[in-house]
């Protein structure tokens, strides 16, 4: 069996989109089969692995999302102005800015989807208004966005979500959409307070293994 990277192999990519025309990682392919990593069940079934654990209810991720949000608006007000457009590793081009943004901008691309828009493959990509200029800028953009999430769920009928969502991988029972929009936004929380220590500042208030209990995130930082 041949394993390709398509992140780090030259022409992985190009192949990925010219035998399975998928232009969109992570993404496992093997034959003529592939998962979209974006729904770990059918990517672990794929891999031939079980998915440990027990899935969340979905009032676990609404009250884990709302760790993640607060986590996300402390972790951005900490970086220095001076440093907010440095690069969040340096073979990305990814901003600090960019990925402080991106945090709450998965979440309100939920609600968009759940509002009726199609969850497509860019939603969520968009980088910030050039209002938003330091993390406090930002931070304050995160407290509107989960300011619609308490009106949203104060406001839902049926709590275990089982509106089926339009997603560019697929028609998706909402609340797998919700759990796949948290845990990508913790991921990115803790690359923010790695971020942080590497210039040497302590993350205040940083999501810890209990906050993180029970989403399906993987073991490393940057995959």
């Amino acid at each position: 069996m041949v394993v390709i990277d398509v992140l780090n192999t030259p022409g992985g990519r190009e192949l990925l989109r010219d035998k399975y025309g998928i232009t969109k990682v992570p993404v496992l392919a093997k034959g003529d089969q592939y998962a979209m990593g974006q729904m770990l069940q059918p990517f672990a079934k794929l891999a031939g692995l079980p998915m440990p654990g027990a899935q969340l209810t979905p009032q676990q991720i609404f009250d884990k999302y709302r760790t993640v949000f607060a986590a996300g608006q402390r972790l951005a007000r900490q970086f220095p102005q001076a440093r907010f457009r440095d690069k969040v590793i340096p073979n990305r081009d990814r901003q600090i800015r960019t990925l402080c943004y991106h945090i709450f901008r998965i979440g309100e691309a939920f609600q968009e989807a759940y509002a009726g828009v199609e969850y497509g493959a860019k939603i969520a990509d968009n980088e910030p208004p050039e209002t938003m200029q330091t993390g406090d800028d930002v931070a304050k953009y995160g407290a509107q966005v989960w300011k619609q999430y308490e009106a949203w769920w104060a406001g839902l009928q049926d709590k275990s979500l089982p509106k089926v969502l339009q997603t560019y991988y697929g028609d998706t029972p909402s609340a797998q959409v919700f759990e796949r929009v948290c845990w990508h936004s913790a991921q990115h929380c803790r690359q923010l307070a790695h971020v942080l220590e590497n210039m040497g500042i302590q993350p205040d208030g940083a999501l810890t293994p209990e906050d993180l209990a029970g989403l399906p995130l993987p073991e490393r930082l940057f995959e």
